[in-house]
């Protein structure tokens, strides 16, 4: 790895530090773009085990700065990442039998769906005070077995399809939704990692200069997402924006995958 590689993956290992921090999720979606397009991996298969790695790190390292601000609602959090993370298992083996080409132009088209769904919720401020319980318990797991089958199948931590999941089992705050959603792109993360890693689909050396990278980049997406947090919907407007932006993207540079 040359100088300018390692330049290049330690400013995209900010970027996604720093999505992580304020949205809770993107950073997979940034990530395999960034490590194809900029820092030169040409095997999609790779970036995708190789983000998976760096993306698990970094949201550990924001979910912390989320916990210390009493942002993350553990047990509901818990349940979703525990139920998921068997699907992340097997959607990571089902991932890795399809072409990488084609696996990020069907990410993009669910990610157009998601964000229009969360603009849709652009108003709701949500359930501040709940908590885990017999009615949210049987809907926390069954999107979060929902939320690993796809995230272990795209190789993504997949917060942008866990804040929406979280919110619909139980209506908190996406506020709560994003700093929660961490514990699972954590979990996740490293279940597709190990998936990948097995089948020797991970660049270490890239990985760690991006968790590195997103160490600084991860504390300032965390403290905007607090000022933030504050106005009704400019989360939820936010993170719908990115997933759009990405998503043009991914379908332009994926356009002759079928």
């Amino acid at each position: 790895m040359d100088p300018l590689q390692s330049v290049l993956a330690l400013g995209s290992g900010s970027v996604v530090g720093f999505t992580l921090g304020l949205v809770g999720g993107g950073g997979s979606v940034l990530a395999v773009p960034l490590l194809v397009y900029l820092v030169g991996i040409s095997n999609p298969h790779a970036a995708i085990g190789t983000s998976a790695v760096a993306v698990a790190a970094n949201a550990l390292l924001n979910l912390v700065n989320h916990g210390r601000a009493g942002a993350v609602k553990w047990r509901c959090a818990a349940v979703f990442t525990v139920a998921g993370v068997l699907g992340a298992f097997v959607g990571a083996w089902f991932g890795r039998q399809v072409d990488g080409e084609k696996l990020l132009a069907m990410f993009a088209v669910l990610m157009i769906v998601v964000g229009g769904l969360m603009l849709r919720n652009r108003k709701g401020e949500g359930l501040p005070h709940v908590r885990l319980d017999r009615d949210n318990f049987p809907r926390l797991v069954g999107f979060g077995v929902g939320a690993g089958l796809l995230s272990g199948f795209f190789g993504i931590g997949g917060g942008f399809l866990i804040v929406p999941g979280l919110i619909a089992a139980t209506g908190m705050p996406i506020l709560n939704a994003m700093a929660s959603s961490l514990l699972a792109v954590t979990g996740f993360g490293v279940t597709t990692a190990t998936s990948y890693a097995f089948a020797g689909l991970v660049n270490w050396s890239i990985a760690g200069l991006f968790v590195v990278g997103g160490l600084g980049g991860g504390l300032l997406g965390s403290r905007a997402a607090r000022r933030l947090g504050q106005r009704r919907g400019a989360l939820n407007i936010l993170f719908a924006g990115l997933i759009f932006v990405v998503a043009i993207y991914m379908l332009v540079r994926t356009a002759g995958a079928f």
